[in-house]
């Protein structure tokens, strides 16, 4: 016979979802907020966390999210369809692809809370990056990071674009 911590209490899950998500500590001032609903009508909310001693990397950027909903989206590294294209298209590429399997999902780009951005060609591609997300993103803007690497699978792939959101 199972004891309730072996069976996964609804209590323990609850808190484990919510270890997930890094929504354990407190929230934090300053706070920018914003409810939503995603097309499938399922209700999420995502606040924006700005605290002063932890500013956001770039204009575009939200140092923390706090994230309320439904569901979850897990979307494995995603890269552009042609490797040789200019590195602006390589990145709009790439987020349509994270765009699509959100939309498959009940979603959109506003549902992203978290995105993890690997380069190649970090000093290069950074400033492209941040161009092309603005365009795609909205207040608040995911979490974020972005870090450089020697290589990606296939080879040839110079950028790879996770994310993690919320229904």
């Amino acid at each position: 016979m199972k004891t309730a911590s072996q069976a996964g209490s609804p209590d323990r899950r609850a808190f484990l979802s919510a270890a997930l998500l890094g929504l354990c500590a407190p929230a934090v001032a300053k706070a920018d907020s914003q409810a939503n609903s995603s097309t499938s009508g399922s209700k999420f909310r995502i606040q924006g966390l700005n605290p002063p001693d932890a500013p956001a990397a770039d204009v575009g950027y939200t140092p923390g999210i706090l994230a309320e909903g439904q569901r979850l989206v897990f979307i494995s590294g995603q890269g552009p369809s042609d490797y040789n294209a200019p590195m602006e298209v390589q990145f709009r590429q790439t987020f349509e692809r994270i765009k699509i399997i959100l939309e498959q999902a009940g979603g959109s780009m506003r549902n992203l809370v978290i995105l993890r951005a690997y380069f190649v060609h970090f000093s290069r591609d950074l400033a492209v990056y941040r161009k092309v997300r603005k365009e795609y993103l909205v207040k608040p803007y995911p979490a974020s990071t972005a870090v450089g690497v020697t290589e990606l699978a296939p080879a040839g792939n110079q950028i790879e674009i996770e994310g993690v959101a919320l229904l």
